[in-house]
């Protein structure tokens, strides 16, 4: 098991349920040292903008993920490979997401559950994007669609 830490910028979840989701997700990554995602919670405007900045898709959507390691996916995690993405805490930096809260509550009311369901959801998302998961093709999508499940399962978080 290791140990996961989601530092989170303005969010809408609780630190409880933050500290369950570092918990689930410390137990499926192997790693022989802490990791840590920065997580942002943003508004339409400012995802749009990043969206266009980082991406040069100049419209809102409802999660970005911009990981730090490269073809880990799947692996075990090994600190001393990344010496220079270690921060200040002794944590090995996977990656930053920004979630549009605007979106979110769109997604929720579309899909019909809740917004802390789509919050969980959008924040396990990118986390998998940042460790090494994608869903460009039908393939990809699957496994990466089962690695989410499988995280929101362990959290009592199913679709609604």
């Amino acid at each position: 098991m290791s140990k996961f830490f989601i530092y989170a910028d303005g969010n809408d979840l609780s630190d409880a349920r933050l500290a369950e989701l570092e918990k689930v997700l410390g137990e499926f990554i192997k790693s022989d040292i802490p990791l840590a995602v920065e997580m942002a919670v943003v508004s339409a405007e400012e995802i749009r903008e990043l969206n266009a900045q980082t991406r040069g898709i100049d419209k809102v959507t409802d999660v970005l993920s911009y990981p730090t390691l490269n073809d880990i996916k799947g692996k075990a995690i090994v600190g001393a490979n990344y010496p220079f993405d270690i921060d200040e805490e002794g944590n090995l930096l996977v990656g930053s997401i920004a979630i549009c809260t605007d979106r979110a509550k769109e997604q929720a009311e579309e899909y019909g559950h809740s917004y802390e369901r789509e919050l969980h959801y959008l924040l396990v998302h990118g986390v998998m994007h940042c460790l090494g998961y994608d869903h460009i093709t039908d393939e990809e999508q699957k496994e990466m669609r089962a690695q989410e499940e499988q995280v929101l399962t362990k959290l009592g978080i199913t679709r609604e």
